[in-house]
């Protein structure tokens, strides 16, 4: 008895088994290159060089002995309240994002500072002209300090 190859099965593989062979060539390569470029964004030097606004940008040294440091969220807050007084509230919307991002502890405080900044914009620039620079930041928190301070 003579086993025969069935050549028909063979060819009915080949567009699914070239596509699968394309992938696991390329897709280590996308994998590798985009983690690459995600190292080379971050800053490991540890003196961040930008503007962006952190928790950490009090001075330590500058509290009396004794007394209790503010929260980090509240120093953020008062920094991104004098900053939107400053310059205006698309600019600390941006940095309260940023250090959410660059601080992930600050998450659970975003909508409470959102909410502050709302209210602060409509002491600073009137309801219409502060709820212009709502965004999506932590939901929409910024928006609903803005309604919370006109009502």
């Amino acid at each position: 008895m003579k086993h025969s190859t069935n050549q028909q099965t063979r060819r009915g593989r080949g567009p699914a088994r070239r596509i699968g062979r394309s992938l696991a060539l390329v897709l280590p390569v996308v994998l590798v290159l985009s983690g690459t470029l995600a190292v080379t964004r971050v800053d490991w030097s540890g003196n961040p060089s930008n503007s962006v606004l952190t928790a950490s940008d009090v001075s330590v040294s500058d509290a009396e002995p004794g007394s209790v440091s503010p929260a980090p969220q509240d120093v953020l807050r008062d920094q991104l309240i004098a900053e939107l007084t400053r310059k205006d509230p698309g600019v600390a919307l941006t940095h309260l994002q940023q250090a959410v991002n660059g601080r992930p502890s600050l998450a659970k405080h975003c909508a409470s500072i959102a909410r502050a900044l709302g209210r602060a914009a409509v002491r600073v620039y009137g309801p219409t002209r502060a709820q212009s620079y709502s965004r999506p930041v932590c939901d929409t928190a910024f928006a609903t300090g803005v309604a919370a301070a006109h009502s």
